[in-house]
């Protein structure tokens, strides 16, 4: 029984078909019982049966095989469950007849509270306090329900049933019910049989709910399910489901494959959403809008929710990843998908641009020498959750994009469809897609994307002008400065000083010179004639990766750099261009190849900038900058936050502190922005006034003087000013928290806690997190600390991981606990520090994360050398704030 210990993948002796489970959920002793028989296929010589289970207790006795033509009945002589795999096996005494056979099991298992497997949350109804049981199995947490083949490629068909369940309850599971028996108080409730699919998308929910209707054109009944009293909130995602499938039936011309879609809200959730076969489920603040106490951004987080979980429904159920090596298969399509559906649904909201802000995760994390490929090998069902990150999701979504604008949006879609009619309820690779694409357009797509998903990493392109010559030059951009050597074919697109001239080639080799004059010549020629001072005008700037449809970064030499800069301040860029000079620029400098100076510079160009996601990457970048600017040289951070205050006047005064009528969604999230930034960076008026608002607000829940959009500011700025000699802030807010029902109400007073700059405060609101008070999956959200106060979040992690890692088991937990408390240190000597203490205390879960986590911490320690040594940096900084605009 020992080989298969260890092993990555489960054998091949044995192919289930179809799964028939009993399950008798216990609501009160939260734990469970039930039975699964599994139709299954014996393919091979084998006197083993393997398969997934984890934290289940097997009730040997009950364990049979019945061969389906001889009916004889074999018994294991031995099993045993491998928890450190989470594998079953059975030894038998004789090899298994080829063919098919019934395996049956009966089994045990406990409610856990650990969101994974089957699991319970908590509610209050009437005042009382209940539970409900639910499913949360990706990515390998099936086996700790049922005992399964729990691997993406063991699709098969699931008949469920539900035992003994209080009859007042809602049972809900991924297909309709067939029939349902009530006995007195208790009912029993059994489902229409599945199509074939993976048993990470198998899903329950037992609970008391209340729902709002509604039907596609074509006839598919969706429902939102929440808390009882809370069903209006679920108008608008149910609005948003209706009209997104219809979308993607169109899109992908094929039709959605089942009968109903339930979409639950479970107050208790460790990842966002789940697209559960026909049974999505979401933590309640990605499903519920309020249209009183939600924000414009709560609105568009439940519409790119729905629109990304919807999206799996084809792109995920219906055509599943064969392994887990393929993740961003599933994760990075539907990413970019719901943008192009919420685009669909809501044009004004810009959203193409803001998917720029959403990948510049990906574009970090892919800078780091830990960072992993696309297609990364899964050695151990551990590893899994760590690759739920960046790089299967946003890098995954850009290179789609990518894709998509060199393909062409018909090419792409047409390709796409065939590729799922192809796939349909079966498993597909990488290579798969990209055979689908190539055949579609005739282009070389494996041999284009290769280079991409199986390599981590991506190119810089550096750009100068020499003898009316640019000669491009591609390297690996690595966040430390050092040289990778990586290479890549890249979508090269520029513009010369207009957006009707561009060029567009692909750089298949490590450099490349362009002759400035053919390329003029070759737009003249395109665009009808011009004078030679007109052709000199047309070089007034140059941009490359136009529109940034490119993942990668490009740098310009210093001619170039200025030309932008002063074409960004003539506000000839597109929005998405002065976005990508403003990133491209941030990433250089972390790098120590761009001064710190010249990036605050950059900076000054944008003082009218008003495009909500520019500004929003501009406001993370501020709040980095001074970080670091802390470390670095803390005698001129007053100044660099004065700068940083001056650059965001002119919008914060466009915007005012009060909605305007009929202003836009973005204009909506832009003011708590810009509010939230100022009070950050120390503007009293803003602080002052936000404190004004708040007494209102605390007076009166209902004010119009604190609308929800601008709510996370005014508590971050009345933060600002706790004390352990000033506490009223803080215990006013928390007085808020304890009265707010609406979950997105409680994350903004989370969120807002920890940014007070008193450490003894800040050890306050740490421990607080650890209470019942606070749902564990939201604790998360009070983790980004000041810099004053790093090293009590770090002191109290050490104190508290024992209890952390028992309490956030779930892998996307964890990583975000070390990430948020580890990452922002700027010391090598914190680095030896955090290593020994994660050394002495091992955990595969988190083990590539704490390495990315280590790696920042290095970066920041080398940028913040590298600015200490500017020796104008201080002149420049003086002069900034002093220019005249």
């Amino acid at each position: 029984m020992e080989q298969f210990k260890g092993q990555p993948r489960l054998p091949k002796f044995a192919v289930p078909k179809r799964y028939d489970i009993r399950l008798k959920p216990d609501l009160t002793a939260c734990k469970f019982g039930g039975s699964v028989a599994v139709d299954l296929d014996i393919v091979a010589d084998t006197r083993f049966i393997v398969l997934n289970a984890a934290k289940l207790s097997v009730n040997a006795g009950s364990v049979s095989f019945t061969h389906q033509d001889s009916s004889k009945v074999f018994k294991p002589s031995k099993l045993e469950i491998f928890e450190e795999d989470g594998i079953l096996v059975l030894e038998f005494g004789e090899k298994l007849p080829f063919g098919l056979g019934v395996l049956a099991i009966f089994f045990e298992g406990i409610l856990n509270d650990n969101m994974k497997g089957f699991y319970r949350s908590t509610y209050e109804h009437n005042a009382e306090k209940k539970n409900m049981a639910v499913t949360q199995f990706e990515p390998v947490d099936a086996r700790r329900c049922f005992p399964c083949w729990d691997e993406p490629a063991w699709k098969a068909t699931f008949k469920i049933t539900l035992a003994d369940v209080p009859s007042e309850l809602v049972t809900l599971s991924n297909m309709p019910v067939v029939e349902e028996k009530v006995d007195g108080h208790l009912k029993t409730v059994s489902y229409l049989e599945s199509p074939i699919m993976s048993t990470y998308l198998v899903a329950i929910v037992v609970g008391l709910f209340d729902y709002v209707e509604d039907h596609t054109s074509d006839g598919v009944k969706v429902r939102v399910y929440c808390q009882v009293g809370k069903a209006n909130q679920g108008k608008f995602a149910l609005s948003v489901a209706v009209r997104t499938l219809e979308l993607y039936k169109e899109y992908f011309a094929v039709p959605y494959s089942l009968p109903k879609l339930d979409m639950v809200a479970i107050p208790d959730f460790s990842a966002e959403a789940m697209e559960n076969y026909g049974l999505v489920t979401y933590r309640d603040a990605a499903l519920l809008f309020d249209e009183q106490h939600s924000a414009a951004s709560n609105k568009q987080n439940v519409a790119v929710a729905v629109a990304h979980e919807l999206a799996h429904q084809w792109f995920g159920n219906l055509v599943t990843m064969e392994w887990w090596t393929h993740l961003w298969l599933n994760e990075g399509f539907a990413t970019w998908v719901s943008y192009l559906a919420t685009d669909n649904l809501f044009p004004e909201w810009q959203i193409w641009t803001q998917f720029l802000d959403e990948c510049t995760g990906g574009l970090r994390l892919d800078a780091l020498e830990e960072s992993h490929p696309i297609e990364v090998e899964i050695n151990h069902a551990d590893e899994v959750d760590e690759i739920f990150d960046d790089i299967s999701y946003t890098k995954g979504a850009f290179l789609i994009l990518m894709l998509q604008s060199y393909l062409g949006a018909e090419c792409f879609q047409r390709s796409l469809a065939s590729y799922i009619r192809k796939h349909a309820s079966s498993n597909a690779k990488t290579e798969d897609l990209w055979a689908a694409l190539e055949e579609g357009s005739g282009e070389p797509v494996n041999k284009l994307m290769n280079s991409w998903t199986q390599q981590k990493g991506y190119p810089v392109v550096s750009v100068k002008v020499k003898d009316q010559k640019l000669e491009f030059d591609q390297t690996q951009f690595l966040s430390s400065g050092s040289q990778g050597d990586g290479q890549w074919i890249v979508p090269i697109t520029l513009c010369c000083g207009s957006y009707n001239v561009r060029k567009s080639f692909l750089l298949q080799t490590k450099s490349r010179t362009l002759d400035i004059k053919e390329f003029l010549d070759c737009s003249i020629s395109e665009t009808g004639s011009r004078g030679s001072n007109e052709n000199n005008a047309l070089c007034s700037w140059i941009k490359f990766n136009v529109d940034q449809t490119g993942f990668y970064r490009v740098k310009y030499d210093e001619e170039l750099a200025d030309k932008l800069r002063n074409a960004i301040e003539n506000k000839y860029l597109s929005a998405t261009d002065r976005f990508g000079v403003l990133d491209d620029s941030f990433a250089l400098s972390m790098a120590c190849q761009q001064s710190f100076a010249s990036l605050l510079t950059l900076l000054g160009a944008y003082r009218e900038e008003l495009d909500f996601t520019v500004l929003s990457n501009l406001i993370t970048i501020s709040y980095k900058l001074a970080r670091i600017a802390a470390d670095a040289v803390p005698e001129l951070l007053d100044l660099i936050n004065q700068f940083l205050i001056g650059l965001l006047q002119y919008s914060a005064q466009k915007l005012g502190w009060d909605p305007k009528p009929g202003e836009s969604h973005l204009d909506a999230m832009l003011r708590g922005e810009i509010l939230a930034a100022l009070a950050v960076f120390g503007h009293d008026l803003t602080i002052n006034e936000a404190s004004r608002r708040f007494h209102a607000f605390l007076d009166d829940r209902n004010t119009a003087l604190l609308p929800a959009d601008i709510r996370k500011a005014v508590y971050v700025a009345v933060m600002r000013r706790v004390s352990t000699s000033n506490r009223s802030g803080y215990e006013s807010l928390l007085r808020v928290y304890r009265e707010a029902d609406l979950s997105q109400e409680k994350n903004r007073i989370l969120s807002s806690l920890a940014s007070c700059p008193d450490p003894i405060i800040t050890l306050e609101v740490l421990n607080f997190l650890l209470t019942s008070e606070v749902r564990s999956q939201d604790a998360i959200m009070g983790l980004h600390v000041s810099s004053k106060g790093r090293e009590t979040a770090w002191t109290w992690l050490k104190d508290n991981w024992e209890h952390i890692s028992n309490t956030w088991s779930s892998g996307f937990l964890m990583t975000c606990f070390v990430t948020a408390i580890v990452s922002p240190f700027a010391s090598i000597e914190k680095v030896k520090e955090i290593d020994e203490f994660f050394k002495a205390r091992p955990n595969p879960s988190i083990t590539r994360t704490l390495k990315q986590s280590i790696e920042r911490v290095r970066i920041n320690a080398k940028w913040v050398q590298s600015v200490d040594s500017e020796k104008n940096l201080a002149d420049v900084v003086k002069e900034l704030v002093h220019r005249k605009y």
